[in-house]
């Protein structure tokens, strides 16, 4: 069973999803590289038109699998490197695309999560969905997905959301520009079949000038140089003691040690 799969209509409509059901889609190093192959594949496929990106079981995305993190750290730098270049390879190569993206967001959207569904063209949530930016809680830090987050909610709200790690709510994911359109739950294919067919309409060389335009008056390409600009704070920071205490108080569930006494109970 792959942790990503793929099925592709008589449309050229792809569907991606995400595959760890049973560790609610957290992403580890098995994902990070399917992504990359799959997105690779479909890039220089003519079959494809457009990706709907979605998740099976009761969760959209949890961010990174946090034990497979912990097991990260006791590698040493390169392979930290290593794992932080691909990340941000897979989160570049999302939103540089060149065929129409959609995010279809379900149930929990945390972490890296935000950043798959921040690197789309079009987001649809379920209005009960909630979304969280959750790395500092961890005593981790997001750079890879930084550019997409800013991109889409502004510096102001990105800092809020990216510093408290407050958990929120599709309707206000909407309000804050995270995401494109709200619905029920049951209703997220229903909402996405227009916005599809509208793509549909229009010729692919078209799509993906018109993309690779705005993302470059977005200042969403990055040189080799940039990105590795933002592998280096986020392998760093998986190696520090914060880390260390971040990721043992969720696996032990308990309070951080930098948590206030007086709030601990």
């Amino acid at each position: 069973m792959s942790v990503v799969e793929t099925e592709i209509d008589g449309r050229g409509v792809a569907t991606v999803w995400l595959n760890r059901p049973e560790r609610n889609n957290a992403y580890n190093g098995e994902m990070i590289s399917a992504l990359l192959e799959t997105f690779g594949r479909l890039a220089a496929d003519d079959a494809c038109r457009l990706v709907v990106i979605r998740g099976r079981g009761k969760h959209f995305q949890a961010g990174a699998d946090l034990s497979w993190i912990r097991e990260v750290r006791a590698k040493d730098w390169n392979a930290n490197a290593e794992v932080s270049r691909n990340t941000t390879h897979a989160v570049q190569g999302l939103t540089t695309f060149p065929k129409p993206t959609i995010a279809l967001i379900h149930g929990g959207c945390f972490g890296g999560g935000a950043g798959v569904a921040a690197a789309c063209d079009i987001i649809i949530a379920a209005r009960d969905a909630i979304f969280s930016i959750t790395e500092a809680r961890w005593g981790l830090m997001a750079a890879p997905i930084f550019p997409q987050l800013i991109s889409r909610m502004g510096p102001g709200r990105t800092r809020r959301y990216s510093l408290t790690c407050e958990r929120f709510s599709g309707e206000r994911a909407m309000e804050i520009g995270l995401v494109d359109e709200v619905c029920d739950a049951a209703d997220l294919d229903a909402t996405a079949a227009p916005i599809i067919d509208a793509l549909l309409h229009c010729p692919p060389d078209a799509l993906a000038q018109s993309k690779e335009s705005i993302l470059k008056y977005s200042a969403l390409y990055f040189s080799a140089l940039e990105m590795e600009e933002m592998v280096r704070p986020h392998a760093a920071k998986r190696l520090t003691p914060e880390a260390d205490e971040g990721l043992a108080s969720f696996l032990e569930k308990r309070e951080p040690d930098w948590y206030p006494a007086e709030g601990k109970g």
